[in-house]
């Protein structure tokens, strides 16, 4: 079970640069989805990674799916060498995308997000009509499954009151 909770406020109270993608964003926009894990993407900064390494260390980050005891050093160099992680930590499972198919990375993603207030910290996610987008991108059924409500949501949204 992840805590969403735990692990946003472990990035806003660290300082870290990011959006909110993946099944979180479509519960912020009204999604009745639930979701197994946390999606972001972080700006690939040297100090932002520092942030971001600092932030989520206490959680004990350990590559998803990798077997016990497979030497893994959470460390700036690390991030910076990769891209895409895949965590599972103590708060859940984490994901730490440098980029994502169909919007591109931190800088790319940033028009196309907006500033929400989440357990009263703030922070930027993806707007409904990229998150539709990204999700049919990926082509996942899970994703397309998603479209289908978003998309409602969107023209609801649309119609207005």
């Amino acid at each position: 079970m992840v805590d969403i909770q735990t692990l946003l406020r472990a990035l806003t109270d660290g300082q870290v640069e990011f959006i909110l993608v993946g099944g979180a964003a479509a519960i912020a926009h009204g999604s009745a989805r639930d979701t197994v894990d946390l999606d972001v993407v972080y700006r690939r900064t040297r100090e932002n990674i520092g942030r971001l390494v600092t932030a989520t260390r206490a959680l004990r980050p350990y590559l998803r799916g990798a077997p016990a005891g497979l030497p893994f050093q959470w460390d700036d160099r690390t991030v910076e060498a990769g891209l895409n992680f895949t965590l599972t930590t103590l708060a859940g499972d984490l994901d730490l995308l440098g980029e994502i198919t169909g919007g591109g990375g931190y800088e790319d993603l940033l028009p196309h997000t907006i500033e929400l207030s989440v357990f009263g910290a703030p922070l930027r996610c993806l707007d409904l009509e990229k998150l539709i987008q990204v999700k049919r991108a990926a082509g996942r059924p899970k994703d397309l499954e998603a479209v289908a409500e978003l998309s409602a949501l969107l023209e609801e949204r649309d119609r207005g009151p």
